[in-house]
């Protein structure tokens, strides 16, 4: 399986969760829905569909917890019955980002929350220091900006 990412600093990072947790696939994105980095996607249409959920996800599940119990629920997991989701967010100094992996009996969710600690310490070490200049995501910018980044995930930029 292949790790694509928008900037190369994120490669390892996920690549090196990947390994340690035995994951099947993982995306890291911003809240937004634009993709960082994945591994083990074959199809753009699946990166992008993924993406548009996982974003929807956490914004629901996070304005949910507020509702109910004042905060925003953390560290979402869902386990069918060949394979299991985790969706969490990474924060880092740079920004908060989303990440989420699928896996299998090859793994846990133990493992994989325990190694998604040490992703999020290592995506913060290996983060360039943050553009000033970097604004907000605008609306008319997304599609064009989403499209750029799958182009590059898979190679057509």
């Amino acid at each position: 399986m292949s790790t694509r990412a928008v900037e190369a600093w994120l490669e390892a990072p996920i690549r090196r969760f990947v390994e340690d947790s035995r994951a099947t696939l993982a995306l890291l994105l911003l809240p937004s829905g634009q993709v960082l980095a994945e591994h083990g996607f074959t199809r753009s249409l699946d990166v992008a569909s993924a993406c548009a959920l996982a974003a929807a996800i956490n914004a629901s599940g996070g304005e949910l917890g507020r509702m109910l119990d004042g905060q925003a629920f953390t560290g979402l997991h869902h386990a069918g019955r060949d394979r299991q989701i985790f969706l969490a967010e990474a924060r880092t100094p740079r920004a908060t980002y989303i990440f989420l992996t699928v896996f299998d009996s090859e793994s846990s969710l133990g493992l994989v929350r325990l190694y998604f600690d040490e992703f999020v310490a290592r995506l913060g070490a290996a983060a360039p220091q943050a553009d000033a200049a970097t604004g907000p995501v605008l609306a008319e910018n997304f599609e064009r900006d989403l499209n750029r980044n799958l182009a590059a995930l898979f190679g057509r930029a």
